[in-house]
């Protein structure tokens, strides 16, 4: 019954999204384009060029930051597909107050919102992945392997900023959420750089995470090299992290939504 539920909820945003995709079109295939040719490229010329670090010298720079930018572009997906979505249905358009008044509960809410968010994902990086294949950034069959732990590295960002946002009575927190932690962490947490090139206090943050143990992962996969900790770690942290806070998530939204 529950798992009828929660396929209910994703056919709901399905129906949704098939009216609304076009607005995805640019993020989607024309962002990854971009970077991958102004820094990877662009950029990646010069790093290339110069001394660089002992991470980049067995592979270009466009190659180093493809992984990265996939597992990135995951987390951003992630978080933004559990922001204002999540906040229309509690508070602007109030479809959470809708499908709750059918037999949907919010465990099936939520779980549907995020199996959503994990298909989602997967098409998101998988056309990521095809684009940084074409750049001949990534081999095939390694690329299309790449493709799991970033929506993994996905859904370790879209469980805990759903439980975050059904905290909220304003939208404010959402642009703060933002740009005091999805931007950081995306320009500091080795999608662009080695971690150990951080000042020594930042280190140690890094590495505690979601994204950099996705960009580890994704990167490992992806250029076949070796990964700081052990593959299976990166994984289980990612692993409990959205298992802990898909069960946060469903609390906060039933102390939000159910009276």
């Amino acid at each position: 019954m529950a798992t009828s539920l929660t396929l209910r909820v994703l056919e709901v945003n399905a129906r949704t999204y098939r009216r609304i995709w076009r607005g995805s079109v640019i993020t989607t295939f024309l962002n990854p384009i971009l970077f991958l040719a102004a820094m990877g490229l662009g950029l990646g010329t010069l790093v290339d060029s110069g001394t660089g670090s002992e991470s980049l010298e067995t592979a270009s720079y466009l190659k180093y930051l493809a992984p990265g930018l996939l597992a990135a572009t995951a987390m951003q997906t992630g978080a933004g597909d559990s922001t204002y979505p999540v906040m229309a249905g509690i508070k602007w358009i109030r479809t959470y107050h809708a499908a709750l008044s059918t037999p949907i509960d919010v465990t099936a809410l939520t779980m549907g919102h995020l199996g959503w968010v994990a298909i989602r994902l997967t098409f998101v990086s998988l056309v990521y992945a095809v684009i940084t294949m074409l750049f001949g950034a990534v081999a095939l069959g390694w690329g299309l392997l790449s493709v799991a732990p970033a929506v993994l590295t996905g859904l370790a960002f879209a469980a805990p900023v759903t439980a975050y946002t059904a905290t909220l009575e304003r939208e404010t927190g959402l642009s703060s959420l933002f740009r005091f932690g999805i931007v950081p962490l995306f320009l500091f947490s080795g999608t662009f750089f080695p971690i150990e090139q951080l000042p020594d206090l930042l280190e140690p943050i890094a590495y505690i995470t979601p994204l950099w143990h996705g960009v580890e992962l994704t990167r490992g996969i992806a250029l076949q090299a070796g990964t700081t900790l052990a593959p299976w770690v990166h994984v289980a942290f990612l692993v409990a992290v959205v298992v802990f806070s898909a069960g946060l998530a469903v609390r906060n939204l039933r102390r939000r939504m159910v009276v």
